[in-house]
């Protein structure tokens, strides 16, 4: 009799562990398929880092693009990942078919995803640090100074007018959190890279330093609005230096004057006092007004061989000039570009 109340009892207890156990194995299912739910996502999620103890704030993010199965299951894996304490910062992709544990092992390695850095058609060291910033978590006054620090620029090779040189229009691979210090170091590699001893042996046969090439293709580029005439107008420049004239650059004018948007350049503005004035200066200004494409500097390196001495704007102000051998020629050409101008009000 008392063996038959024994198993009675034992009955309800039977049955609460089965119950407790399903529901253990459920919840286990249930857990295992949301940490290793792959998550759906038509295109690359990339997840910005800016401070390493920013733990909170990558949860933020994780959240606001819709990457997370279980915000509270994630953040029991991160715990047992010790992921809060390794937080780095970066730029990191969170890619269709990832799982929570490969997001936090990601994350925590520090295996960031690069940026294509790109900055072309930039005229002052202010236009280009901005542009940077734009891209890098790099902050834009900390580069300016660094551009316009003497002591950084003589570090390189160059000095505070021939500095931006240095940085030669193109697209490269870097890291997001890329320090001012390793980014200067990248385009000092690239610029050596980029002036090659060929290139450097096409600037000995014009008669140019590289550094003197960067600055004759500024003014070229800022001159000539379509590339085919850059080797034209290149060698209009190289005409008048090797005959010591005043190369007589309008937009050195407009360089010196700091207002590029000028379309008509008046006697006041060939008085202004500075090195980049090339009415009042002979040879080139001490360094580019404008940091000149690798297409300005390649049409530089390769001027067509001509007479020309002198260019004037095209009276239909299409961008392209009139090009003269003599000032009397040159002194007609001008003088139809000054009645076209008059003309349209432009003053």
């Amino acid at each position: 009799m008392e063996q038959k109340k024994t198993n009675i009892k034992r009955k309800p207890l039977f049955l609460i562990t089965g119950i407790l156990l399903l529901l253990v194995i459920t919840v286990g299912i249930y857990a295992y398929s949301v940490i290793f739910r792959p998550v759906a996502l038509k295109e690359t999620i990339y997840i910005y880092i800016k401070q390493k103890k920013n733990y909170e704030n990558v949860v933020t993010q994780l959240k606001e693009n819709k990457v997370l199965p279980s915000e509270k299951i994630f953040r029991m894996l991160a715990e047992r990942m010790n992921y809060p304490a390794k937080v780095k910062t970066g730029r990191y992709a969170i890619s269709d078919g990832m799982t929570m544990p490969e997001m936090i092992r990601l994350l925590r390695s520090g295996n960031q995803t690069p940026v294509d850095l790109t900055f072309n058609n930039m005229r002052t060291a202010e236009n280009l640090a901005g542009r940077i910033s734009q891209q890098l978590m790099m902050d834009s006054v900390t580069l300016l100074h660094a551009l316009k620090d003497p002591a950084i620029a003589e570090k390189y090779g160059f000095n505070k007018f021939s500095f931006l040189s240095m940085f030669i229009p193109n697209t490269y691979e870097v890291y997001w959190d890329t320090g001012t210090g390793n980014l200067l170091e990248r385009m000092k590699s690239e610029y050596d890279a980029f002036w090659s001893d060929a290139r450097r042996e096409r600037a000995g046969k014009i008669g140019l330093t590289p550094l003197e090439v960067s600055t004759l293709a500024s003014i070229v580029e800022e001159e000539a609005t379509y590339a085919d005439e850059y080797p034209v107008v290149a060698g209009l420049y190289l005409n008048r230096l090797k005959k010591e004239m005043r190369l007589e650059a309008d937009p050195t004018v407009k360089f010196a004057v700091g207002d590029f948007s000028l379309r008509r350049i008046l006697y006041r503005h060939l008085e202004v006092e500075s090195p980049y004035n090339t009415y009042k200066n002979s040879g080139l200004p001490p360094g580019p007004i404008r940091i000149p494409s690798i297409r300005a500097i390649d049409g530089t390196l390769s001027p067509q061989q001509h007479d020309y001495l002198f260019m004037c704007a095209k009276e239909d102000l299409s961008g392209r000039h009139n090009f003269a051998v003599t000032h009397a020629e040159h002194a007609r050409n001008a003088a139809r570009y000054q009645k076209a101008l008059n003309a349209r009000g432009i003053y």
